[in-house]
């Protein structure tokens, strides 16, 4: 064998191993537990309306529930069920209320901040000792002179990436 041949042989093999030794990783950091292949998300119940200061707002229950189930789905090879999950996701909607951060020199608002916070259990049925319940809560702070309406839409992404992407972390990607 010549001498280009064995070079030629040595790199293809080093370079195997590395595509090899790189497979273990995922560009989102999700970290599937072993033999999960399945998630289900139950539903996220609005419950902040029972709680002082808070608000129901329509709709908010089904938004949020759809945006957890769209994190796992697009950061992993999961597959989604709608019972008998491998990893199962339950909750509810704690807190969704509007409150006043700074105030002008008459006392009134100058920016208000709509927080919402969301109860979580986390369920592995694979390995119990995964298990946990845990509080996530995000906000978004707006000019006092806007009303709810009017920033609704840009403050639930924000809000729900940012506590869905911790929920993802906390479950998935255990850094």
């Amino acid at each position: 064998m010549t001498r280009v041949n064995r070079l030629s042989i040595g790199i293809f093999l080093i370079l195997l191993l590395c595509i090899k030794a790189c497979g273990i990783y995922s560009f989102t950091g999700a970290s599937i537990p072993a033999g999960a292949s399945t998630f289900q998300v139950n539903f996220f119940e609005n419950q902040a309306g029972s709680r002082p200061g808070s608000t129901v707002e329509p709709g908010l229950d089904r938004d949020f529930t759809l945006a957890l189930q769209d994190i796992i789905l697009g950061q992993t090879n999961l597959n989604l069920v709608n019972s008998g999950g491998d990893l199962v996701y339950e909750g509810e909607i704690t807190q969704y209320s509007i409150t006043p951060m700074t105030s002008t020199a008459n006392l009134t608002a100058a920016q208000n901040r709509l927080t919402m916070s969301v109860n979580l259990r986390f369920f592995n049925t694979n390995n119990e000792d995964d298990d946990f319940e845990k509080k996530f809560s995000f906000f978004y702070d707006f000019a006092a002179e806007k009303q709810l309406y009017d920033i609704q839409g840009p403050a639930h992404d924000e809000i729900f990436v940012r506590i869905t992407q911790d929920i993802f972390n906390e479950t998935l990607a255990k850094w």
